[in-house]
């Protein structure tokens, strides 16, 4: 449990506005994703299970599970995350392979899902976090042979391979994306230099390509994401519904609940696409303020991440830039996605989406870099009561 001390003194007070807009934009997220997943499901809920705040109630269950596990995970000193690394690569490498073992739940075609009774887990979600926690430890303990040697560069690389290739498994494109992305950033920022990269870009954007031209789905995605009027009732619908939602929204949007698109015509209109049902029934303004507070929410963990590093918690920092690239290029996906930026991926919007595995990641994550500031804040206060 954590044994922080922290005081409301003048030093403590003077540096807590980070933590205080870190939880006030994630509550928010919260509570505006809560209002539009019951708008956005009511009549797909009342026509497959009878009662319209089916996906409401249980979405409510979700966020309440969200803040239990964000509790905990708050609780759990960064030491113990550095000290776990190894743990978290053997259970995030294990879920990703039992996944694909009779144990898995397939839907839609895709094997992604662990059932537990009342929630099915997506293997992906917890991965990610375990995965970005190993990585961090590694390039701690192994930052000049990271920044000075080919070896040191590759050895990350070939864990992340392995993991890329379960997920791709799956298939999940997107995780695949996101945690790829995420780990590499990492590795940039502790120091390595560009130059190294620059091959290994170009590998992954050719392995991109072969997984793209290699499945007909995938195919179908990109095609329909250049032109999606060109098929607008067979491959590029999604698409074309979630843009015909922007449209109605114009500014100020039609109003909570009066929603068109979520009658049928959107597909995932409370999970993937909630982005497109915000826009249609809050407007132009509406989907500006949830960008906004993404964005504040982005910005603030970078600060946490980067306070952490001038305090010298090398481990907490790298871990929090991390933590922070997954929230961000998950939320950036999904709205792009949403707007016809990016072909369909498939990523729910943090904190905001349905889904209980998506939900409890999100507030783990929140519940890290919380952590990793408290930790940060509690140095501080120590450092200043020494000099007194």
């Amino acid at each position: 449990m954590s044994q922080l001390t922290l005081k409301r003194t003048p030093v403590f007070t003077a540096h807590l506005r980070n933590l205080q807009l870190l939880l006030l934009t994630s509550a928010m997220l919260l509570v505006f994703g809560a209002l539009l997943i019951a708008s956005a499901s009511m009549d797909l809920a009342a026509d497959h299970y009878g009662n319209p705040f089916y996906f409401a109630f249980r979405q409510i269950i979700y966020i309440l599970m969200g803040l239990v596990v964000g509790l905990v995970v708050v609780n759990v000193p960064l030491s113990w995350w550095l000290r776990s690394g190894w743990l978290c690569l053997f259970v995030a490498m294990g879920l990703l392979m039992l996944v694909l073992t009779p144990l898995g739940l397939t839907v839609n075609g895709s094997t992604r899902w662990i059932p537990l009774g009342i929630i099915n887990v997506q293997v992906s979600e917890v991965a990610k976090i375990l995965l970005i926690a190993y990585m961090a430890g590694y390039v701690v303990r192994r930052r000049e042979e990271l920044i000075n040697t080919w070896k040191g560069f590759f050895k990350p690389l070939v864990v992340l391979v392995m993991a890329a290739f379960l997920l791709v498994i799956q298939p999940d494109f997107g995780a695949t994306v996101v945690i790829m992305t995420a780990a590499m950033g990492m590795i940039f920022l502790s120091g390595v230099r560009l130059s190294r990269f620059m091959p290994l870009i170009g590998l992954f954007l050719v392995a991109a390509v072969l997984l793209i031209i290699t499945q007909p789905y995938r195919l179908k995605r990109v095609v329909a994401y250049l032109d999606p009027w060109q098929d607008q009732f067979d491959t590029g619908y999604q698409l074309t519904q979630s843009l015909i939602a922007f449209g109605r929204g114009e500014w100020v949007g039609v109003g909570l609940g009066n929603s068109v698109q979520k009658l049928f015509y959107l597909p995932e209109a409370h999970t993937d696409f909630v982005f497109a049902i915000a826009a249609e029934e809050f407007g132009l303004l509406g989907s500006l303020a949830i960008l906004g507070t993404f964005t504040v929410l982005i910005w603030v963990s970078l600060n946490i991440a980067r306070n952490a590093e001038k305090a010298g918690m090398a481990f907490g920092a790298c871990f929090a830039y991390g933590i922070t690239l997954l929230l961000a290029l998950q939320a950036f996906i999904n709205m792009a996605v949403n707007t016809g930026l990016l072909p369909t991926k498939g990523l729910t919007l943090p904190l905001v989406s349905y889904g209980g595995s998506s939900m409890m990641a999100s507030c783990a994550s929140i519940a890290i870099l919380a952590r990793v500031e408290m930790e940060r804040l509690d140095l501080l206060e120590h450092r200043e009561g020494g000099k007194a």
